[in-house]
């Protein structure tokens, strides 16, 4: 947060309190399809996929989450419906937990706290627009160059058939893009 803002101590111990930790092991779901979804999760540290299983069964991922990223399933958190997505964990992790009620209730109470949100928020939007665009003007050896350049430390994290998932090839095709960078 201090990135965004500037907290007095009384004002981070208050916004700390709205928040829950959970420690969380390898493949451990945070949230499965039609469950319903009570938080959002700020990653504390290990990394997260949030996808979609398709007919086929075929995994979507739509997001990663590492490091000091947020995610849930954005329209149940937001709608109060059951999940549409799954979350689980590629490593163990840890997060903090924030329930929209709670949320809501800082916005409220502190402007800065409500700024720090909309700011996130927007680059969420951000982030997602890139993504769209990416995946239906770029070829695979450009998406794979954006996002090796843009989030290098994810093919340390993350095993070659999810960043093939996330990116919408085929691990083979992946592996010829990767030996290619080599």
């Amino acid at each position: 947060m201090e990135e965004l803002i500037t907290l007095s101590d009384t004002e981070f111990d208050h916004v700390w309190s709205h928040f829950s930790g959970k420690k969380l092991r390898k493949h451990q779901f945070v949230i499965q399809v039609d469950d319903p979804v009570r938080y959002e999760y700020f990653v504390v540290s290990g990394c997260l996929k949030a996808y979609v299983i398709n007919e086929d069964n075929k995994m979507h991922i739509l997001q990663f989450a590492m490091q000091n990223w947020w995610v849930t399933d954005y329209q149940s958190y937001y709608k109060g419906t059951n999940a549409k997505l799954y979350i689980d964990c590629i490593e163990d992790a840890e997060v903090l937990c924030i329930s929209l009620e709670n949320k809501d209730k800082l916005c409220n109470e502190i402007h800065k706290i409500e700024h720090f949100f909309r700011k996130k928020t927007n680059a969420g939007y951000v982030a997602l627009q890139q993504r769209i665009l990416s995946l239906l003007t770029s070829t695979p050896k450009e998406k794979y160059e954006q996002l090796l350049t843009q989030y290098p430390q994810l093919f340390q994290k993350v095993p070659k058939q999810l960043i093939a998932a996330y990116l919408g090839v085929s691990r083979e095709t992946l592996s010829r893009l990767y030996a290619v960078e080599k």
